[in-house]
Protein backbone atom coordinates (compact mmCIF):
# COMPACT_ATOMS: atom_id res chain seq x y z
CA UNK A 1 0.00 0.00 0.00
CA UNK A 2 3.13 2.43 0.57
CA UNK A 3 4.24 1.69 -3.29
CA UNK A 4 0.55 3.56 -4.06
CA UNK A 5 0.87 5.85 -1.92
CA UNK A 6 4.48 7.19 -3.30
CA UNK A 7 3.47 6.76 -6.55
CA UNK A 8 -0.15 8.61 -6.45
CA UNK A 9 2.02 11.25 -4.96
CA UNK A 10 4.47 11.50 -7.73
CA UNK A 11 1.72 11.83 -10.10
CA UNK A 12 0.55 14.76 -8.11
CA UNK A 13 3.97 16.31 -8.29
CA UNK A 14 4.41 15.95 -11.99
CA UNK A 15 1.28 16.66 -12.78
CA UNK A 16 1.62 19.93 -10.97
CA UNK A 17 5.18 20.69 -12.58
CA UNK A 18 3.61 20.13 -16.20
CA UNK A 19 0.80 22.66 -15.25
CA UNK A 20 3.28 25.23 -14.19
CA UNK A 21 5.32 24.52 -16.84
CA UNK A 22 2.73 24.79 -19.60
CA UNK A 23 1.92 28.41 -17.84
CA UNK A 24 5.72 29.58 -17.53
CA UNK A 25 6.39 28.44 -21.61
CA UNK A 26 3.13 30.54 -22.41
CA UNK A 27 5.61 33.70 -21.45
CA UNK A 28 8.91 32.62 -21.79
CA UNK A 29 10.94 30.34 -23.99
CA UNK A 30 10.45 26.30 -23.57
CA UNK A 31 14.42 26.17 -23.33
CA UNK A 32 14.73 28.93 -20.52
CA UNK A 33 11.97 27.27 -18.59
CA UNK A 34 13.40 24.03 -19.00
CA UNK A 35 17.26 25.04 -17.71
CA UNK A 36 15.71 26.77 -14.67
CA UNK A 37 13.38 24.30 -14.39
CA UNK A 38 16.79 22.03 -14.13
CA UNK A 39 18.78 24.03 -11.77
CA UNK A 40 15.30 23.96 -9.47
CA UNK A 41 15.25 20.42 -9.50
CA UNK A 42 18.91 19.68 -8.77
CA UNK A 43 18.51 22.45 -5.44
CA UNK A 44 15.86 20.51 -4.30
CA UNK A 45 17.62 17.26 -4.37
CA UNK A 46 20.62 18.52 -3.37
CA UNK A 47 18.68 19.66 -0.35
CA UNK A 48 17.00 16.35 0.33
CA UNK A 49 20.34 14.31 -0.10
CA UNK A 50 21.82 14.45 3.10
CA UNK A 51 18.86 12.99 4.75
CA UNK A 52 18.89 9.66 2.54
CA UNK A 53 22.17 9.00 1.42
CA UNK A 54 23.39 7.39 4.51
CA UNK A 55 25.66 4.89 2.04
CA UNK A 56 28.46 5.56 -0.43
CA UNK A 57 26.46 4.97 -3.81
CA UNK A 58 28.12 2.44 -5.73
CA UNK A 59 29.01 3.07 -9.51
CA UNK A 60 26.36 0.84 -11.11
CA UNK A 61 23.78 3.18 -9.04
CA UNK A 62 24.97 6.32 -10.41
CA UNK A 63 25.33 5.33 -14.04
CA UNK A 64 21.69 4.19 -13.66
CA UNK A 65 20.63 7.23 -12.18
CA UNK A 66 22.27 9.54 -14.49
CA UNK A 67 20.85 7.44 -17.39
CA UNK A 68 17.47 8.05 -16.00
CA UNK A 69 18.36 11.39 -16.07
CA UNK A 70 19.42 11.72 -19.59
CA UNK A 71 15.99 9.68 -20.64
CA UNK A 72 13.94 12.34 -18.75
CA UNK A 73 15.74 15.34 -20.38
CA UNK A 74 15.55 13.39 -23.94
CA UNK A 75 12.03 12.58 -23.92
CA UNK A 76 10.84 15.85 -23.01
CA UNK A 77 12.75 17.62 -26.05
CA UNK A 78 10.84 14.45 -27.84
CA UNK A 79 7.80 15.61 -26.71
CA UNK A 80 8.02 19.34 -27.66
CA UNK A 81 9.26 18.26 -31.00
CA UNK A 82 5.93 16.24 -31.45
CA UNK A 83 3.67 19.03 -30.36
CA UNK A 84 5.69 21.26 -33.07
CA UNK A 85 4.56 18.97 -36.29
CA UNK A 86 0.84 17.63 -34.66
CA UNK A 87 -1.61 18.54 -32.13
CA UNK A 88 -1.03 18.08 -28.37
CA UNK A 89 -3.75 15.41 -28.76
CA UNK A 90 -1.28 13.04 -30.43
CA UNK A 91 2.03 13.31 -29.02
CA UNK A 92 0.58 13.62 -25.15
CA UNK A 93 -0.88 10.33 -24.70
CA UNK A 94 1.06 8.38 -26.96
CA UNK A 95 4.52 9.74 -24.72
CA UNK A 96 2.15 8.61 -21.39
CA UNK A 97 1.31 5.85 -22.96
CA UNK A 98 4.79 4.44 -24.04
CA UNK A 99 6.18 5.11 -20.81
CA UNK A 100 3.60 3.11 -19.12
CA UNK A 101 3.50 0.54 -21.44
CA UNK A 102 7.55 -0.06 -21.85
CA UNK A 103 8.10 0.37 -18.08
CA UNK A 104 5.39 -2.66 -17.67
CA UNK A 105 7.31 -4.41 -20.23
CA UNK A 106 10.66 -3.92 -18.55
CA UNK A 107 8.86 -5.18 -14.93
CA UNK A 108 7.44 -8.26 -16.70
CA UNK A 109 10.81 -9.25 -18.22
CA UNK A 110 12.61 -8.80 -14.70
CA UNK A 111 10.53 -11.19 -13.30
CA UNK A 112 7.96 -9.47 -12.05
CA UNK A 113 4.51 -10.86 -11.76
CA UNK A 114 1.13 -8.64 -10.16
CA UNK A 115 -1.81 -10.49 -9.12
CA UNK A 116 -4.93 -10.64 -11.23
CA UNK A 117 -6.37 -7.86 -9.84
CA UNK A 118 -3.29 -5.50 -10.59
CA UNK A 119 -2.86 -6.26 -13.98
CA UNK A 120 -6.17 -5.30 -14.67
CA UNK A 121 -5.68 -1.86 -13.43
CA UNK A 122 -2.58 -1.95 -15.20
CA UNK A 123 -4.67 -2.22 -18.18
CA UNK A 124 -7.39 0.07 -17.62
CA UNK A 125 -4.51 2.52 -17.15
CA UNK A 126 -3.76 2.74 -20.53
CA UNK A 127 -6.59 3.76 -21.76
CA UNK A 128 -7.38 6.24 -18.89
CA UNK A 129 -4.13 7.96 -19.52
CA UNK A 130 -5.19 8.60 -23.18
CA UNK A 131 -8.82 10.34 -21.94
CA UNK A 132 -7.07 12.24 -19.18
CA UNK A 133 -4.50 13.35 -21.98
CA UNK A 134 -6.92 14.10 -24.87
CA UNK A 135 -6.91 18.11 -25.33
CA UNK A 136 -10.43 19.85 -25.24
CA UNK A 137 -9.97 21.17 -28.79
CA UNK A 138 -9.27 17.58 -30.56
CA UNK A 139 -13.19 17.00 -29.55
CA UNK A 140 -13.67 19.24 -32.71
CA UNK A 141 -10.69 19.67 -34.34
CA UNK A 142 -6.65 19.20 -33.98
CA UNK A 143 -5.77 23.45 -33.74
CA UNK A 144 -7.15 26.34 -33.36
CA UNK A 145 -5.82 29.07 -34.57
CA UNK A 146 -6.42 32.86 -32.67
CA UNK A 147 -4.38 35.53 -34.54
CA UNK A 148 -0.76 34.98 -34.18
CA UNK A 149 -0.84 32.64 -31.50
CA UNK A 150 -1.42 28.86 -32.04
CA UNK A 151 -3.24 27.25 -29.77
CA UNK A 152 -2.33 22.61 -29.91
CA UNK A 153 -4.64 20.90 -27.10
CA UNK A 154 -3.41 22.84 -23.87
CA UNK A 155 -0.43 23.32 -25.34
CA UNK A 156 -0.17 27.04 -26.44
CA UNK A 157 2.68 27.78 -28.66
CA UNK A 158 3.21 31.63 -29.75
CA UNK A 159 5.34 31.45 -32.60
CA UNK A 160 6.86 34.77 -33.07
CA UNK A 161 6.99 35.98 -29.77
CA UNK A 162 8.51 32.54 -28.62
CA UNK A 163 10.76 31.90 -30.83
CA UNK A 164 12.51 35.97 -30.76
CA UNK A 165 12.71 35.15 -27.22
CA UNK A 166 14.13 31.58 -26.44
CA UNK A 167 14.61 30.51 -29.98
CA UNK A 168 13.80 27.00 -28.74
CA UNK A 169 12.34 25.30 -31.92
CA UNK A 170 11.03 26.51 -35.56
CA UNK A 171 7.61 27.92 -35.69
CA UNK A 172 5.27 26.79 -37.91
CA UNK A 173 6.09 26.56 -41.35
CA UNK A 174 8.69 24.21 -43.15
CA UNK A 175 10.67 23.93 -39.67
CA UNK A 176 7.65 23.23 -37.62
CA UNK A 177 4.10 23.05 -38.73
CA UNK A 178 1.30 21.40 -37.22
CA UNK A 179 0.34 18.95 -40.37
CA UNK A 180 2.57 16.07 -39.85
CA UNK A 181 0.51 13.61 -37.48
CA UNK A 182 3.51 10.60 -37.82
CA UNK A 183 5.66 13.10 -36.94
CA UNK A 184 3.91 13.79 -34.31
CA UNK A 185 3.30 10.11 -33.66
CA UNK A 186 7.56 9.10 -33.60
CA UNK A 187 7.80 12.36 -31.28
CA UNK A 188 5.58 11.14 -29.00
CA UNK A 189 6.49 7.65 -28.94
CA UNK A 190 10.08 8.38 -28.78
CA UNK A 191 9.07 10.25 -25.44
CA UNK A 192 7.51 7.73 -24.40
CA UNK A 193 10.58 5.21 -24.81
CA UNK A 194 12.81 7.83 -23.17
CA UNK A 195 10.34 8.69 -20.17
CA UNK A 196 10.15 4.90 -19.32
CA UNK A 197 14.19 5.20 -19.45
CA UNK A 198 13.63 7.29 -16.58
CA UNK A 199 11.34 4.88 -14.79
CA UNK A 200 13.51 2.19 -15.50
CA UNK A 201 16.78 3.64 -14.61
CA UNK A 202 15.63 4.82 -10.94
CA UNK A 203 14.09 1.42 -10.49
CA UNK A 204 17.77 -0.14 -11.79
CA UNK A 205 19.71 1.83 -9.81
CA UNK A 206 18.21 0.32 -6.30
CA UNK A 207 17.50 1.75 -2.83
CA UNK A 208 21.41 0.56 -1.58
CA UNK A 209 22.30 4.12 -2.02
CA UNK A 210 19.96 6.42 -1.15
CA UNK A 211 18.75 9.80 -3.03
CA UNK A 212 22.18 9.44 -4.87
CA UNK A 213 21.13 7.62 -8.33
CA UNK A 214 18.43 10.73 -8.32
CA UNK A 215 21.28 13.03 -7.57
CA UNK A 216 22.91 11.41 -10.46
CA UNK A 217 19.53 11.93 -12.85
CA UNK A 218 19.44 15.90 -11.57
CA UNK A 219 22.75 16.58 -12.68
CA UNK A 220 22.67 14.92 -15.91
CA UNK A 221 19.30 16.41 -16.56
CA UNK A 222 21.06 20.03 -15.50
CA UNK A 223 24.26 18.82 -17.69
CA UNK A 224 21.52 18.31 -20.54
CA UNK A 225 19.53 21.62 -20.34
CA UNK A 226 22.94 23.29 -20.31
CA UNK A 227 24.54 21.73 -23.06
CA UNK A 228 21.09 22.44 -25.33
CA UNK A 229 20.90 26.29 -24.06
CA UNK A 230 24.52 26.36 -25.07
CA UNK A 231 23.78 25.03 -27.85
CA UNK A 232 20.69 27.25 -29.35
CA UNK A 233 22.01 30.33 -27.45
CA UNK A 234 19.38 30.13 -24.82
CA UNK A 235 21.67 30.70 -21.55
CA UNK A 236 19.24 33.32 -20.17
CA UNK A 237 17.30 32.54 -17.59
CA UNK A 238 13.19 33.89 -17.45
CA UNK A 239 11.94 36.52 -15.19
CA UNK A 240 8.97 38.04 -13.71
CA UNK A 241 6.13 35.22 -13.06
CA UNK A 242 7.79 32.58 -15.31
CA UNK A 243 10.74 32.62 -13.32
CA UNK A 244 8.65 31.59 -10.15
CA UNK A 245 6.48 28.85 -12.53
CA UNK A 246 9.91 27.18 -13.66
CA UNK A 247 11.14 27.29 -10.41
CA UNK A 248 7.76 25.30 -9.37
CA UNK A 249 7.80 23.27 -12.17
CA UNK A 250 11.42 22.32 -11.28
CA UNK A 251 10.74 21.70 -7.36
CA UNK A 252 7.81 19.62 -7.94
CA UNK A 253 9.27 17.70 -10.56
CA UNK A 254 11.72 16.56 -8.31
CA UNK A 255 9.21 16.01 -5.21
CA UNK A 256 7.92 13.08 -8.15
CA UNK A 257 11.07 12.02 -8.69
CA UNK A 258 11.82 11.33 -5.04
CA UNK A 259 8.46 9.92 -4.34
CA UNK A 260 8.57 7.76 -7.51
CA UNK A 261 12.15 6.29 -6.71
CA UNK A 262 11.10 5.39 -2.88
CA UNK A 263 7.66 4.07 -4.53
CA UNK A 264 9.24 2.21 -6.82
CA UNK A 265 11.44 -0.04 -4.48
CA UNK A 266 8.66 -0.80 -2.09
CA UNK A 267 6.53 -2.16 -5.26
CA UNK A 268 6.48 -3.70 -8.18
CA UNK A 269 7.71 -1.34 -11.22
CA UNK A 270 5.02 -2.03 -13.54
CA UNK A 271 2.24 -1.02 -10.75
CA UNK A 272 4.42 1.85 -9.45
CA UNK A 273 5.31 3.15 -13.35
CA UNK A 274 1.69 3.22 -14.53
CA UNK A 275 0.42 4.78 -11.43
CA UNK A 276 3.18 7.32 -12.05
CA UNK A 277 2.06 8.05 -15.44
CA UNK A 278 -1.69 8.99 -14.48
CA UNK A 279 0.08 12.60 -13.72
CA UNK A 280 -1.43 14.19 -16.59
CA UNK A 281 -4.95 13.85 -14.80
CA UNK A 282 -3.75 15.99 -11.92
CA UNK A 283 -3.04 18.45 -14.41
CA UNK A 284 -6.10 18.48 -16.14
CA UNK A 285 -7.78 18.88 -12.74
CA UNK A 286 -5.50 22.13 -11.81
CA UNK A 287 -6.52 23.35 -15.38
CA UNK A 288 -10.15 23.13 -14.67
CA UNK A 289 -9.68 24.55 -10.89
CA UNK A 290 -7.30 27.13 -11.59
CA UNK A 291 -8.09 28.21 -15.54
CA UNK A 292 -11.84 27.01 -15.73
CA UNK A 293 -10.96 24.33 -19.10
CA UNK A 294 -14.19 22.30 -19.53
CA UNK A 295 -13.70 18.74 -18.72
CA UNK A 296 -14.90 16.77 -22.02
CA UNK A 297 -16.81 13.25 -22.33
CA UNK A 298 -13.33 11.93 -23.11
CA UNK A 299 -11.60 13.16 -20.24
CA UNK A 300 -14.13 12.85 -17.67
CA UNK A 301 -14.49 9.01 -18.70
CA UNK A 302 -10.92 8.78 -18.29
CA UNK A 303 -11.15 10.07 -14.75
CA UNK A 304 -13.54 7.65 -14.07
CA UNK A 305 -10.69 4.78 -15.55
CA UNK A 306 -7.89 5.82 -14.00
CA UNK A 307 -10.30 5.58 -10.30
CA UNK A 308 -10.91 2.19 -11.35
CA UNK A 309 -7.33 1.46 -12.00
CA UNK A 310 -6.00 2.22 -8.95
CA UNK A 311 -9.39 0.95 -6.91
CA UNK A 312 -8.06 -2.50 -8.49
CA UNK A 313 -4.49 -1.83 -7.72
CA UNK A 314 -5.40 -1.15 -4.19
CA UNK A 315 -6.93 -4.32 -3.72
CA UNK A 316 -4.49 -5.93 -5.50
CA UNK A 317 -1.87 -5.37 -4.18
CA UNK A 318 1.61 -3.46 -5.37
CA UNK A 319 3.88 -6.19 -5.56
Amino acid sequence: MLAIVLALASAIGYGSSDFAAGLASRQAGIIQVTLLASLASTVVVAAALPFAAKHPPSAAALAWGAGAGLGGTAGGLALYFGFRQAAFSVAGPLSAVGAAGFSVLAGLLFGERPTALAMTGIVLALPAIVGVSASAASANRNAEIVGDAEIVGDAEIVGDAENSQGKDAPGPGPGGTLGRPAAGVLGGLIAGACFALLFIGLDRAGSGSGLWPVAAASVAELASALGVAAVTGNVRLPGGWPRWLAVNTGAMGASGTILYFFATHEGFLAVTAVLTSLYPAVTIVLARTVLGERLTGLRLTGLALAGACVALIAVGGAG
